[in-house]
């Protein structure tokens, strides 16, 4: 049976697990034994009780397209009030209220429904928080909520935790705040000081990524796998990161990263298994050594404090470092890559004017780590 959590102050309770479209499997050429398989994956779990639905950040409108079109069957066959729908605004292709209004009517027009239950501003941060505030936001989002098109607004964030309480505080009817959140990312923008501290303002707590882009559950080392199995309750790598983010009662939804049945077997019987605070402290301890382990394998020490930005050229340093740490420490620069071009970095640009150097508190040789970054996360 399917657990279900408290979700800020609404009647409506939310299934601990959610689903995300970020996850599922993109059909190459548009294939229909995949997309049969997204069919297949999806319904299999609204069947066993998951009624949150997170439809992903659009980084690319034709893909987006094409699985919205997908994930419209399927919802078409349940009730409409038993799942709950989130879309995502990309909050750096916001410039007026046209292009809000062009992103929220696209993605509902996909999807074949005519109110978003819940709409969040992508990614916001410290750099496109004040453009978006500038731009009146807000106002765009109070006229769509007032024309019946959204219910609930939140947001997802990436930074540090005095730019989470500015965003909380600017605005009275935020209703969910989402977060990549994962046992490596406890103390990391805004880690769990910021996720304690949404939820204290009655926002929410949607986790997203608890496997860290699955780099938690796939190929782990065997020095981490020793330490998992050596408990006599052993759980797989999946199963392990999964009940370390349900282990915080602050929680009300983790979305699942998966992409098929038996990873969705997997994610629902965790779901159904682990309660908050019920973690040993040998446990606890045990995620701590296995975060040692990784912080060991760090190319760059970058702590993100980002006195370097803005970049005269746009380039977002402490992110490129973040995804280029990530390739080195769990040896997987597939995905790295996958995100760098995703999120469109361009380290090309670099005049190495040398302005992010000068500010940098820890005197890193910025340049030059960029450049490594770029062979590493640019070529195949």
């Amino acid at each position: 049976m399917m657990k279900y959590n408290k979700f800020n102050n609404m009647e409506w309770v939310a299934s601990a697990l959610g689903f995300s479209a970020d996850s599922l499997p993109v059909p190459k050429q548009k294939l229909k034994t995949t997309s049969h398989q997204v069919i297949e994956l999806l319904q299999y779990c609204l069947d066993k009780g998951v009624n949150y639905l997170d439809i992903g950040y659009p980084y690319h409108l034709g893909e987006k397209k094409y699985m919205s079109g997908i994930i419209s069957q399927v919802i078409s066959d349940f009730p409409r009030d038993s799942v709950k729908i989130a879309l995502t605004i990309p909050s750096y292709s916001i410039k007026t209220a046209n292009d809000f209004e062009l992103y929220l009517n696209m993605q509902l027009e996909w999807l074949k429904i005519e109110k978003a239950d819940f709409c969040l501003l992508g990614m916001l941060n410290r750099d496109n928080w004040p453009v978006l505030n500038k731009l009146n936001v807000l106002e765009w989002v109070e006229k769509a909520r007032s024309d019946g098109r959204i219910d609930k607004i939140g947001f997802s964030f990436h930074d540090h935790f005095q730019i989470l309480k500015e965003i909380i505080a600017a605005y009275d009817h935020w209703a969910i705040s989402q977060f990549q959140y994962s046992y490596v990312d406890e103390n990391h923008d805004p880690g769990s000081s910021g996720i304690a501290y949404a939820s204290s303002k009655d926002l929410a707590v949607v986790i997203s990524e608890p496997l860290h882009k699955k780099r938690l559950s796939n190929s782990l080392p065997s020095e981490v796998l020793k330490l998992i199995s050596s408990f006599p309750a052993y759980h797989s790598p999946t199963t392990w990161a999964l009940q370390w983010v349900w282990n915080h009662p602050e929680v009300s939804v983790v979305l699942g990263e998966m992409s098929n049945i038996t990873e969705a077997e997997e994610h629902i019987s965790a779901a159904n298994t682990f309660n908050p605070n019920s973690l040993t402290i040998k446990e606890l301890i045990a995620y701590e050594k296995i975060k040692d382990y990784f912080k060991s394998k760090i190319i760059v020490p970058c702590p993100s404090c980002r006195p370097c930005m803005p970049c005269p050229q746009g380039i977002d340093v402490p992110r490129i470092f973040e995804i280029y740490n990530d390739a080195a420490i769990y040896n997987d620069y597939r995905t790295a890559r996958k995100i760098y071009a995703d999120e469109n970095h361009r380290i090309e640009l670099c005049n190495e004017c040398g302005s992010c150097e000068k500010s940098c508190a820890k005197r890193l040789t910025i340049i030059q780590y960029l450049k490594q970054a770029q062979i590493a996360l640019e070529n195949d």
